[in-house]
Parts: C-alpha cells; sequence; structure tokens
C-alpha cells in the first residue's frame, strides 16, 4: 500500500444516517456514487452493517450484500462498511459468532473495506476481529473515537497494541469536534511511536476546524481522510467532500470534475440539509468547547420542547457533570436545573387568598382580545400574573410576573429592571450573577423543586414536573389558594407538535392534584381544559 498517496473515504451514507435513520432511496444512492467515481473518491462507505432490530433504520444501516449489488456501482469505487465494536465485543454468543452473522468471505462480498468503531475500552477486546476480517479477505480498519481526551500514554498504548494485528489503517476520529490543528499533530505523532502503517483522521465540524484538522493531518503524512457531502454527519457534521476533494486532486496532481457533485447536492442533499440542519452553529461550538457529545445538541434541536434557553442550560449541565457520552437519561435530567431542596421565603397567600387569578400568555389570542382582558381586569380585579417579560395588558393592571428559567432570567434582566411589577422568582436557588444583575428590583422568593409528574404546593415553594414557567405560575397561584386561575393567551400548538402533548400532561396533572383551583381558558386555547368566553364574563 502506497502511504505516500492520500486516500478519500466517504461516509456519507454511514454518517448522515444518523438524521434520517440511514434511509436514503436508491435513486439517490445511485446520484451519490456516480458524483463520488467522477471526483475519484478511493473508498465509499455505504453505511453500518448492524445486528440491531429494535427499531426501524433504513438500508444503510444495514447495508446487505444483496442490497449492494443492486445499486449502479462504479467500477473505480472500492466499498466499504462500518461496525460497531460494542455489538461483536459484547455478542452472547462471542465476537467470531457475530462477525459471522454480519459478513460473509470477501471474495463473496462487493466489499472490499470493513472498518470497527470503537470506544477506548473496547479497543483491546476488538483487536481479533482484525484477525477474523484479515481472514476473510478484507481490508481492515479500526477507528478510535472521543480520542482527544485521552493522555498520551494511552493514545500510545493503543498504538502498541494496535501493531500487533493486520490492520490495515488506524484512524481516529475528533468525536466532539474539540480538536484543534496543533492537538491533530500531537495525536498524530504520539500514533507513530508505535504504529508505523497508515493513519486516518475522521474530523466533526463544531468548531469550524474540520476543514483544517484535515489539512494537518494530511501535511503530518496521514494517508486517508473522511469526509461527508454537505459535511452531512451527527451533529454539526464533518468536513466536506466538496472541499476536500478540491485539496485531494491537488495532491494526487489529477483532474477534477465537480459538476455531478454539485448537482447531487442541489438534488438530493440541500433538501436534506433544509429539513435536518445539519451544520455549525453555537450549539455545536460550545460542544466541541467543552467536549460535550454531539448527539445531545442534535437531539434537541430536533425537539421542539427544547428553547434556546434549555439547550444552554443543558449544555452549561453538562459541562459541570460531563457529557462525553450521550444518554436520553443525562439529557432529560439536564434540564432540571434546580438542585437540592427547594427553598424560598415568600408566601402567595399574603397576595392570592381566595381570590381569582388571572395568567397571561404570550399567545396571540391575548393580544386580539386585549380591551375585552383589560375591562374584565378592572371590573372583577383578579390577581393578574404574567409570564416572563411579555406585555399584553396595561402595566398598571398586572400585579406580578413570575419567571423561573434562570438562562432566560439571565438574557432578560435588564427588562425586568424596567418593569413596575414585582418579580416572583426563586431567589434563593438562583446563581449570584442573575441576582446581582436584578439589583435594586423588588423579589418575592418563591423556591422550585423538579420532580416527574409531581405537583406539590407549599407556603413558600413548590415541586413541579416541568420548568416551564407556565408551570410556576399556576403553583404560584394554588400555593397561594387561589379561587380560580383564569388562562388567557394560551392558544396552544398544531396537534402534531410535541409541545402540544407536554402542555396537556401538565395541566391534567396540575388538575389531578387535590389542591389546584379550578382552571378555565378564557380565550381560544387547543389545550385540553374547560373554556369559556371573556366576553361572556363582562
Amino acid at each position: 500500500m502506497n502511504k505516500k498517496i492520500p486516500k478519500l473515504l466517504d461516509c456519507t451514507l454511514r454518517d448522515g444516517g444518523y438524521y434520517n435513520a440511514w434511509d436514503f432511496s436508491v435513486d439517490l444512492i445511485n446520484d451519490y456514487l456516480e458524483a463520488m467515481s467522477a471526483i475519484s473518491v478511493d473508498y465509499v462507505e455505504l453505511g453500518f452493517r448492524s445486528l440491531e432490530a429494535n427499531s426501524f433504520k433504513g438500508s444503510c444501516a444495514y447495508t446487505t450484500d444483496n442490497f449492494i449489488r443492486q445499486l449502479n456501482l462504479p467500477s473505480n469505487l472500492k466499498l466499504g462498511v462500518m461496525i460497531n465494536a460494542s455489538e461483536i465485543v459484547n455478542h452472547n454468543k462471542g465476537l467470531v459468532y457475530a462477525l459471522s452473522q454480519l459478513l460473509k468471505p470477501s471474495i463473496k462480498s462487493p466489499l472490499t473495506l470493513v472498518r470497527i468503531a470503537c470506544h477506548m475500552h473496547e479497543f483491546e477486546s476488538s483487536l481479533p476481529a482484525c484477525l477474523w476480517l484479515k481472514e476473510m479477505g478484507y481490508e481492515v480498519g479500526i477507528n478510535l473515537m472521543q480520542i482527544a481526551e485521552r493522555s498520551k500514554d494511552e493514545i500510545e498504548k493503543v498504538a502498541y497494541l494496535a501493531s500487533k494485528y493486520p490492520i490495515d489503517v488506524l484512524y481516529f476520529a475528533d468525536s466532539m469536534g474539540s480538536m484543534n490543528p496543533d492537538h491533530t499533530s500531537d495525536i498524530i505523532s504520539t500514533l507513530r511511536l508505535c504504529w508505523e502503517g497508515p493513519i486516518g483522521i475522521h474530523t466533526h465540524d463544531n468548531m469550524g476546524r474540520a476543514m483544517a484538522n484535515s489539512l494537518r493531518a494530511l501535511s503530518n503524512g496521514v494517508t486517508w481522510i473522511d469526509s461527508t457531502v454537505t459535511g452531512m454527519g451527527r451533529g454539526p457534521g464533518n468536513v466536506q467532500t466538496e472541499y476536500l476533494a478540491i485539496e485531494m486532486a491537488e495532491f494526487k496532481k489529477i483532474p477534477l470534475n465537480l459538476a455531478p457533485l454539485l448537482s447531487v447536492i442541489d438534488k438530493h442533499f440541500k433538501p436534506l440539509q433544509s429539513k435536518y440542519c445539519w451544520g455549525m452553529n453555537p450549539y455545536y461550538y460550545l460542544s466541541g468547547k467543552y467536549c460535550i457529545h454531539p448527539s445531545f445538541i442534535q437531539e434537541m434541536l430536533s425537539d421542539s420542547r427544547y428553547n434556546d434557553e434549555d439547550i444552554f442550560t443543558v449544555i452549561d449541565n453538562l459541562r459541570e457533570i460531563g457529557g462525553n457520552k450521550f444518554s436520553i437519561k443525562t439529557l432529560e435530567s439536564g434540564r432540571n436545573f434546580y438542585k437540592g431542596q427547594p427553598s424560598g421565603s415568600w408566601s402567595p397567600h399574603s397576595l392570592i387568598h381566595e381570590k381569582e387569578v388571572l395568567i397571561i400568555g404570550a399567545g396571540p389570542s391575548a393580544n386580539r382580545h386585549r380591551k375585552a382582558l383589560e375591562d374584565f381586569i378592572i371590573n372583577f380585579q383578579p390577581i393578574v400574573i404574567a409570564l416572563n417579560t411579555q406585555v399584553t395588558v396595561r402595566e398598571d393592571l398586572i400585579d406580578i410576573r413570575a419567571a423561573s428559567h434562570p438562562v432566560r432570567l439571565l438574557a432578560d434582566c435588564s427588562s425586568h429592571i424596567t418593569l413596575p411589577q414585582p418579580l416572583v422568582i426563586p431567589e434563593s436557588m438562583l446563581p449570584a450573577s442573575i441576582l446581582s444583575a436584578l439589583e435594586g428590583k423588588r423579589l418575592l422568593d418563591f423556591g422550585i423543586a423538579i420532580e416527574s409528574d409531581t405537583f406539590s404546593f407549599c407556603d413558600t415553594h413548590c415541586i413541579l414536573p416541568s420548568p416551564l414557567v407556565i408551570a410556576y405560575a399556576l403553583a404560584i397561584a394554588a400555593s397561594g389558594k387561589a379561587s380560580r386561575i383564569l388562562l388567557a393567551g394560551f392558544d396552544g400548538y398544531s396537534a402534531d407538535d410535541p409541545r402540544t402533548s407536554e402542555m396537556d400532561k401538565l395541566l391534567s396533572d396540575f388538575q389531578k392534584n387535590k389542591d389546584a383551583p379550578p382552571l378555565v381558558a378564557i380565550t381560544n386555547t387547543r389545550y385540553k381544559i374547560h373554556s369559556t368566553s371573556v366576553y361572556s364574563m363582562l
């Protein structure tokens, strides 16, 4: 194998599948393969080869030989798949059995290359698979993930162990997108202490360094480079094939025909990118900076329950507890930013006892029926709670404001200072930076804790199932022993928006509590609560 000639491996269908469950159409794949052939890509990684079957995944999650043979395969492309080390080293019937279920001898397969993706703790256990794969006639790559966080001694040990096995290329992946070119050079130098074979690199673009890291790797003697079309890949994605191909053509001193690839991008990948929105943004930048797994960001961006404040709060929490391993449980806990026992010093009872409470939300109906709401407030004098900094009715008609989200509070501090109403917040549970920014503001300290499926109303604090400010406002009213709670401006979302079901559950859980006052919407709403018209009350 000529180490001096770099090889370009495009893994769009494998890495990009994290967005669409590896469900690429045959038309897309065929057009893509033609484009890869035109720009002289050396290897195409068509997808994973997997045994997992616990949810629907498309053809490129399994990439069977039969499926590959249905494609229009250019003769100048070598084909590969990736297998996850976790599937073979943890198989209850052993590694060899798992491999035999995944792969036939290469002579019976259209595949040339098999790569094993493994974490550091799986590396040594994965190495015997390289022997089996070579005996089957495959080129073998092993991809070490999350290497940026490992010590020089750990990396050197990996290189030493790899040198004892028939591996064609030893890859390292910047899984968190946290590396810079100097760090890239350091890892290559460390691998070279014990590994003399080809080295490959797989870069992620969290911090906009994927191209710079790839080019530095090439200049340091790395001869295998991964890329994806438009950068499509987990999280922010990877170095972009369309740009790296230009650099590689110069390396190889060959002509370059980008026209077929640009056509494929316009036809297939731009619509996908518009739908799934991979690419750099401040969230991915922070995940790279703090070595947080990009799947946390990808999951939150695809879930409408997470607003900007939630995402920044989760990132900040993951920074503290460590977020280099993705899990849904860790993600959900990251939204619950109140730690320890709830505490407070203000009792809503002093303001609300046996009075009606009107909570005004930000939905368009509140503004549309503003005059009627103002007339109702003037005539019947309910206690009016506004959420955060939103303004609908006259300022002099609002009694208090409620805010509970630390990130939202920090962003709104300058506005709160100018607003005339007292601000109800979990003051004693908030960081000093927020309290400092609110200096001079009249604050009412009502504590909060988050516990799944729980509404509990105490004199100076509450326990809620969600950090949503509406949950906090409801608890204020309930703790104050309101006679009834009226909602205005809670229009709701479309039926297929997950925020709708989340809100319906929250309101249902609230109403199930024996201490909850009756709840009535007085402007139009899609939520499953009793409703009437503000006009009928005038």
